[in-house]
């Protein structure tokens, strides 16, 4: 093997002869030789090339050692090397919240990274310094300069003569540690810098590079929890105090749920790990609302990651007392919020800062997270190991209760303006009500807690009036009905037209969950104290409501005369949708009483005024209805025509209820149209999905008879049973888009007013 150095190769790489050049060893240091020395490997066409690694002294480092090997980071290391390694790259900044493993992964990369500096890698820590001078003192000191030249002009002319790389850790807290980065950069062109920090350090030269979080599984089987690097962390260091722990069948479900709950941080799982050689899984699940004060036990851990608690304090303490009292009013938020939401609730009214400034400083701390939101506005989120300190912050400064009657107050503004628009934006409203449907719940939590004496009763009653649709649309019924019963009961003895309007909603959830006897009751208490408020809106809804609880418990003739007075009454008001909707249920009477042409008008008539407005849900609600319709009118070929046309929007809207009512108009005209099979397996479907979701078909004895008559000589009746009961294990929104003009994802009877 023949060695040169740097020198030398420079003299003669330009005069070899064909077949030989020189290999690229890196910098060494050797024994005698005080400056390290960059070496080559002359190579020959024909004669060996490849020989043990140099017997050096090494490159120059004052890297720390590492006690644990690094788990999950190794696609983090080899992208943060190659991002330094780009032309033009001199400056790295790690940035991520406390306890992300920033230090960590920017050791384990300099690593990497030695060989290609001749003077070395060395760390220096900041986490003590506070100020520009001191951050010069701590830098020449990690060198090894002697105390008369620690000066700044020193340091820099020391670096300046120097291929070096500086691994300047823990700088969010020191004043002016721009200014020393920039002059580094500007005096030792062969200086490289890698930082870490909770905040970037806003040089131009800066690379960012965020450090998420560990990976958490998708689900809690064995095999995904095997591949995830925040499960691979929890156990590596469970078994460094109680070697025997393994990941089962029995504990990976409270492995999971641990490492979630600790948002993959690896210093939270790290703490937390070390509580297993006292405590099971499922203990400490049990305790991990403790995992913010677990202390370390090691003494190599530093004082401000002690506990998990101390590490996020470190960042909160950064803060000015404006940005402080805004972070700790975002523990209030459920699921994120918007910039608008942040400025109602997080700044309060008479602030007059911009949001934006406020969360760009939180999120340089490294204290939130920043994504898009549907309309692809910033929506910021805290992990729920940060909002678990926000919320102590919080309720030490007790303002606990001011930011939640804000939160409430600002989501009851918005529930009740989406209610106003949705008719007519109802995609968009209804993908924002589940945007924010976390939102919704803290506020209804807040207003209508188990106990009586807190929260605040008239919010809760505005808000469940106001939420009524989204219940329906969004396919939440069972807990929309939990939360309007716990409002109705809390607000008894009280009289308003919102009570009116969450009485006749939870009649709605009650009529989609087959129990028209409790619905019938709601109805009638909706329409009692809608006439008593002198409501003429909420009266015809309520009379709406009940005439379509009249015709379901069979009493068809007192449903007509009930919803005709509805429909008076509508066309006297401002209420096109309202009005569409009482004309939908009239003609389902009608359809039921024989008179198929006036039900037909009727429908149509609705359709019309809610194609005119834009109400997609209401629209399709409808539309299904006239399928049906002309199912039973004979008129099967116009049936499927129409469903065909239906099948996209209904699977779209994802609306269980309208999905149950459109399969099951399907199911009929599959049996009349020659396939008994796909009839089957729809009907199957369809019973599955009510039996799962607690929406019952209160229909389904006299659907199965009749579907048994129709398919009488086509096909054998144990052959139907099969295929409802394999049914029974498929999803109608998949047999739905199989229907001819089906396409895309997502689908009881009618659906009610």
């Amino acid at each position: 093997q023949v060695v040169i150095s740097g020198v030398t190769g420079d003299l003669v790489r330009d005069a070899f002869p064909d077949g030989a050049s020189l290999r690229d060893l890196g910098v060494h240091h050797l024994k005698d030789i005080p400056e390290a020395e960059h070496l080559y490997q002359l190579t020959v066409a024909g004669l060996r090339e490849d020989f043990p690694p140099l017997r050096t002294v090494g490159t120059a480092t004052s890297l720390p050692a590492s006690a644990t090997p690094l788990i999950g980071r190794e696609r983090d290391r080899t992208r943060l090397a190659e991002t330094f390694r780009a032309p033009g790259v001199r400056l790295v900044t790690l940035t991520g919240p406390g306890g992300a493993g920033k230090t960590r992964l920017a050791v384990s990369a300099a690593e990497r990274l030695a060989t290609g500096f001749g003077n070395g890698v060395y760390f220096v820590p900041l986490a003590a310094v506070t100020s520009e001078p001191v951050m010069w003192t701590s830098i020449a000191e990690v060198l090894d300069l002697a105390p008369r030249e620690r000066r700044p002009d020193r340091v820099r002319a020391h670096l300046a003569r120097r291929s070096m790389l500086l691994v300047l850790d823990n700088l969010e807290q020191v004043d002016g540690a721009d200014r020393v980065v920039a002059q580094i950069l500007d005096a030792a062109t062969g200086v490289g810098v890698i930082a870490t920090s909770r905040r970037p350090i806003g040089l131009n030269a800066e690379r960012q590079f965020p450090v998420r979080p560990l990976a958490l599984p998708e689900d809690s089987s064995l095999s995904a929890a095997g591949r995830s690097a925040a499960v691979q962390l929890f156990v590596d260091r469970a078994q460094a105090v109680r070697p025997g722990f393994e990941l089962t069948d029995d504990n990976v479900a409270d492995v999971v749920a641990i490492c979630r709950r600790l948002d993959g941080l690896p210093l939270a799982i790290e703490l937390c790990a070390t509580r297993i050689k006292v405590l099971s899984t499922k203990a400490l699940l049990g305790r991990i609302g403790q995992a913010l004060d677990v202390e370390a036990r090691s003494t190599a851990t530093p004082e401000r990651q002690r506990t998990l608690r101390e590490t996020i304090a470190w960042s909160y303490r950064l803060l000015s007392p404006a940005q402080r009292a805004a972070f700790r009013r975002l523990a209030v938020f459920a699921g994120g919020a918007d910039l608008a939401a942040v400025a109602a609730v997080a700044l309060g009214s008479s602030e007059k800062t911009d949001p934006l400034e406020v969360i760009t400083e939180l999120d340089d701390a490294s204290l939130v997270k920043i994504a898009d939101g549907p309309d692809g506005e910033p929506r910021v989120s805290l992990l729920r190991t940060i909002a678990q300190y926000a919320e102590d912050e919080l309720h030490a400064a007790g303002e606990t209760e001011t930011a939640r009657r804000a939160h409430a107050a600002y989501y009851l503004e918005l529930a009740e303006h989406l209610q106003t628009v949705r008719e007519s934006t109802t995609w968009t409203s209804l993908e924002l009500a589940r945007t924010e449907l976390d939102n919704f719940r803290a506020a209804l939590a807040w207003a209508v807690p188990p106990d009586d004496d807190a929260g605040d009763p008239s919010t809760g009653v505005r808000l469940c009036a106001a939420l009524s649709w989204m219940w329906v649309l969004a396919g939440y019924v069972a807990e929309g009905r939990r939360w309007s019963e716990r409002v109705v009961e809390r607000a008894d003895g009280t009289s308003s037209r919102h009570l009116a309007a969450c009485l006749r909603g939870l009649g709605n959830l009650l009529v989609l969950q087959g129990e028209p006897g409790r619905a019938h009751d709601m109805a009638a208490r909706a329409l009692a104290m809608a006439r008593s408020v002198d409501d003429r809106s909420e009266e015809a809804l309520a009379l709406s409501l009940l005439g379509t609880v009249q015709g379901m418990t069979g009493d068809v003739e007192a449903a007509r005369d009930t919803l005709t007075e509805g429909l008076d009454l509508h066309r006297g008001l401002d209420s096109k949708g309202g009005l569409a909707r009482v004309l939908g249920n009239l003609g389902g009477v009608e359809e039921r009483l024989g008179r198929l042409d006036r039900a037909e008008a009727l429908m149509r008539e609705s359709l019309a005024i809610l194609e005119d407005l834009g109400d997609v849900h209401e629209a399709a609600v409808q539309g299904q209805n006239l399928a049906y319709l002309l199912v039973v009118a004979g008129r099967v070929g116009e049936a499927k025509t129409l469903a065909a046309g239906l099948v996209g929007t209904v699977l779209a809207l994802g609306n269980p209820s309208l999905t149950m009512a459109f399969a099951n108009t399907v199911m009929n005209i599959l049996l009349r149209d020659g396939d008994p099979v796909g009839a089957g397996h729809l009907f199957g479907a369809e019973e599955a999905m009510g039996d799962r979701l607690g929406m019952p078909n209160p229909h389904r004895d006299d659907e199965l008879a009749e579907a048994l008559e129709l398919i009488d000589g086509a096909l054998p009746v144990e052959d139907w049973e099969t295929h409802r009961r394999q049914g029974r294990t498929e999803r109608v929104e998949d047999l739905l888009a199989r229907f001819p003009g089906g396409s895309a994802t997502a689908g009881t009877r009618p659906a009610s007013s």
